[in-house]
């Protein structure tokens, strides 16, 4: 794969970078031109960008540690190393979520409102940033005999030379329809906090399936990998907030 975009001069991009930068940039445009519609305030939607985009980092890089708590204690310095490298996505999303609400709160914004018109372009964000790790060779499937098997020759962190699941794919295809169901539904949903329900629902029903075909090394909590124990709590959350959550507001 291609885990360098071009190099000019001194500088490198790498297409994990610029993927995940596509990503944030249609991500935005989207929530802009869907908030011009639907009567939000732009000004708004970019700030909970920013704010989103700086609290999924922290979010992202907290839960990496969390799970790497091991490599940590066993050498303190890894928190250093592992500064620019190693993310994980719930603890992203997590960070992203809990910001926005932190800055709705102050403003006293609908929360709910902005969640449902953000969390389309989440996922869709969420897709473009899986090319990046197919690209990059992070994230990778099991070993396997099929001929969907994909051979990494230069990647520096799946098995090169082998053909593997390629989970990123699967995941990719799975958040691009993910975000299809989401803004097809967002149009006809009549209650606030359905479409991030049915969000985390899809989410997490989809990551928990894509866990068994990995094969990267992961933290686990007993048989389970750590986003599938996450993904328990969160689809029942989900259906919470799908069937429940601000019901009595509809009234």
């Amino acid at each position: 794969m291609h885990p360098i975009l071009f190099k000019f001069g001194s500088i490198t991009v790498y297409t994990y970078g610029f993927m995940i930068a596509i990503g944030i940039v249609v991500a935005l445009l989207l929530s802009i031109c869907r908030a011009k519609k639907l009567g939000f305030n732009e000004d708004v939607i970019i700030d909970l960008g920013i704010y989103g985009i700086i609290g999924g980092f922290i979010g992202s890089k907290l839960l990496f540690w969390i799970v790497e708590f091991q490599s940590i204690i066993h050498d303190p310095k890894y928190i250093f190393q592992t500064l620019t490298s190693g993310f994980v996505v719930y603890g992203g999303i997590m960070g992203g979520v809990l910001t926005g609400y932190i800055y709705c709160k102050k403003k006293n914004l609908d929360f709910w409102g902005y969640l449902d018109l953000i969390i389309p372009s989440i996922a869709l964000a969420q897709g473009f940033g899986r090319i990046g790790c197919f690209e990059t060779g992070c994230c990778y499937g099991r070993e396997t005999d099929s001929i969907l098997g994909i051979v990494f020759q230069n990647s520096l962190y799946a098995p090169n030379g082998v053909p593997l699941i390629p989970t990123q794919l699967f995941s990719s295809a799975g958040d691009f329809i993910i975000a299809g169901i989401l803004l097809y539904y967002a149009s006809k949903s009549k209650r606030k906090g359905q479409v991030s329900g049915l969000y985390m629902i899809l989410y997490s029903i989809g990551r928990f399936i894509i866990e068994i075909f990995r094969g990267d090394p992961r933290g686990n909590i007993g048989f389970l990998s750590t986003s599938q124990f996450i993904c328990v709590f969160i689809f029942f959350i989900g259906i919470y907030v799908f069937c429940f959550a601000n019901k009595e507001k509809s009234n």
